[in-house]
């Protein structure tokens, strides 16, 4: 079972609070997760690198600190603090950290043809 930092009763967090970076590799918390969202705070540390692959999944990643590159169906977006990024359901992903790397990632239910 996974254990969540929020309850559908908790209306906030601090960043400062919660983001820890490991000495290497990749660090994930799930903040909350109900019927049609998971939201995560990921936590890259500085030059690593979370290999490409796809989710059968929308993403969204909101860059909080950091830098780093986000390698999208090979197009680079240059990932710094403010950059909101939208990643299509089995669209292949990579992203490198160039320094300590936070972001608020997402992940949502793809919307069918049907359902729109």
């Amino acid at each position: 079972m996974t254990t969540t930092v929020l309850s559908l009763n908790t209306t906030k967090i601090r960043w400062a609070d919660i983001i820890e970076y490991p000495q290497h590799g990749a660090k994930n918390k799930v903040l909350l997760e109900d019927g049609n969202c998971r939201y995560m705070l990921m936590s890259l540390a500085a030059e690593s690198t979370l290999a490409e692959h796809t989710n059968p999944r929308n993403a969204t990643v909101n860059v909080i600190e950091g830098q780093g590159v986000l390698t999208l169906e090979d197009q680079e977006i240059v990932l710094e603090f403010g950059v909101f990024a939208f990643i299509p359901a089995n669209a292949r992903h990579a992203i490198k950290a160039a320094t300590n790397l936070a972001f608020l990632l997402t992940l949502s239910e793809q919307v069918s043809n049907s359902k729109r």
